[in-house]
């Protein structure tokens, strides 16, 4: 039985993100992992709009970002993003950003729980949750 599953998408560096010399300001390595996430969550069938669909959303309650390298304007990046299975009603994320020369340049993580959508947290894993898991082999048959 799997434990985490992965997905890689890249992403190119937009002026607008980056400070005046050209370096990507730290706060958008944050909107990095978001794009991270909705990549993933496209590939592997558990988009926003999935968890919509079933009348719940996932706010992030911990982030946490830690910086190697600088990433700069133009620059193609790599985003590694692995989802890490765990028993309880959240979902847990860890990130990897790699620079064209494929050299880490941030690693983070966060940590989402599932809320209906009128703002109930769920204490156990919704339904439609466990369904995916066990499609993607992370719970057994």
């Amino acid at each position: 039985m799997k434990k985490e599953i992965s997905f890689t998408s890249n992403f190119r560096v937009r002026f607008t993100e980056c400070d005046p010399l050209g370096i990507v300001w730290h706060g958008n390595y944050i909107q990095y992992f978001e794009d991270g996430r909705e990549a993933f969550g496209r590939h592997h069938g558990i988009s926003y709009l999935d968890q919509e669909k079933h009348k719940f959303s996932t706010p992030i309650v911990k982030s946490l970002c830690e910086h190697k390298l600088p990433l700069k304007y133009g620059d193609v990046a790599t985003i590694k993003t692995t989802y890490v299975d765990s028993a309880a009603a959240k979902m847990v994320f860890k990130y990897e950003i790699l620079n064209p020369e494929e050299k880490v340049v941030c690693t983070g993580e966060t940590v989402q729980v599932f809320v209906e959508l009128f703002g109930e947290m769920s204490l156990e894993i919704p339904d439609f949750f466990r369904e995916w898991k066990q499609k993607v082999g992370l719970l057994d048959e």
